[in-house]
């Protein structure tokens, strides 16, 4: 399927340390071939020792590179704090923080939770990566040419194709996260539904961002931000959704799949997006401080234009941006950093 890019730049970009989650499979997996291929030296966060040896044997079957494989458990806190810690103690700047992890319990009719209690979508997608974005602050600060990268979904957006459906997106006033462990929705009035938990986790990850590029310009540190959607991804070696944790609905994941992909052509593939996201990560053409987001939009069958977009709503309003970004400080325990810039 071809992808039409009008933000592609003649620029060759320079080599960068990149730190990537999410590595181990799908989009981040070809993002971080591609970022090794060209030089790029990365450092790969896992859940767990055995992801991290595997990630780390996948990418050296090419060829040689410079990485770092950390234990990272998005859904750990301490597990976020120990790896932080040893990055900093490294003292190794960061040129991109590429927030790109994530999960989508389709179907789960029940919440699972994280080791700290909280739902485990949100928590992996959104707190563990607000998380681990305000301790690694410090490392992108010295930078010379820093920018955070943030995978999203047009699924925050009600009013897209793929967020219409079903439960939209939408976090009320946050009162389930202020309740802190133990809530199942956001909004802590829905009963849970694991799609909408999705939505509402994308949402987070476009208010994270805009609110994240906005603390760092008050702080004198003002660099790129970029939120971006890769559109629906559905691999040829699989019959079900991209990125799911679990397949509660296996034969409907996989006729969705034979429609959309094979029938209907509307998806992209993880090497389509992959290169999406490196091109993000490294290239000069997105080096302009301040939040951005950009959508890989269907334009017809078979065709796809990545270009700059609007964020829902919802995900331009600042006010709930501050108090989403408070809210989940306290609960990931970083509400009063000495010296910190947000």
């Amino acid at each position: 399927m071809p992808i039409e890019d009008s933000q592609q730049s003649s620029a060759l970009p320079q080599r960068r340390r990149v730190l990537l989650t999410g590595a181990s499979s799908g989009i981040g997996q070809q993002a971080a071939l591609l970022l090794q291929r060209d030089g790029h030296r990365l450092t790969l966060p896992c859940r767990d020792q055995a992801t991290a040896s595997a990630t780390r044997q996948r990418l050296l079957v090419s060829s040689p590179a410079d990485l770092h494989t950390p234990v990272c458990d998005l859904a750990d806190l301490e597990s976020i704090e120990h790896c932080a810690a040893e990055l900093l103690a490294r003292g190794e700047p960061i040129d991109s923080l590429v927030l790109n992890a994530g999960l989508q319990d389709s179907g789960a009719p029940e919440p699972r939770r994280s080791a700290q209690g909280y739902e485990l979508t949100i928590a992996v997608n959104h707190l563990g990566h607000q998380a681990l974005a305000m301790r690694l602050i410090p490392l992108l600060e010295r930078s010379e040419d820093p920018r955070v990268v943030i995978t999203a979904s047009e699924v925050h957006d009600p009013g897209s194709p793929g967020g219409g459906g079903g439960q939209p997106a939408g976090l009320g006033d946050l009162a389930g996260l202020r309740a802190g462990a133990g809530f199942s929705m956001v909004d802590g009035r829905t009963p849970f539904n694991a799609d909408k938990a999705y939505k509402d986790s994308k949402l987070c990850n476009l208010l994270f961002a805009l609110e994240l590029a906005r603390c760092l310009d008050r702080w004198g540190t003002a660099m790129p931000v970029l939120a971006w959607s890769p559109g629906l991804v559905i691999p040829r070696s699989s019959g079900g959704f991209f990125r799911t944790s679990r397949r509660h609905n296996e034969w409907g994941q996989r006729l969705f799949a034979l429609v959309a992909r094979d029938l209907l052509h509307l998806t992209a593939t993880p090497q389509q997006a992959g290169a999406l996201l490196a091109e993000l990560a490294t290239a000069p053409a997105y080096g302009h401080p301040g939040f951005s987001y950009h959508c890989n939009r269907l334009i017809g069958p078979g065709r796809l234009r990545f270009e700059p977009a609007e964020p829902s709503p919802e995900a331009q309003d600042g006010a709930l941006a501050a108090a989403l970004w408070s809210a989940s400080a306290q609960l990931v325990g970083l509400a009063a950093i000495s010296g910190h810039p947000c």
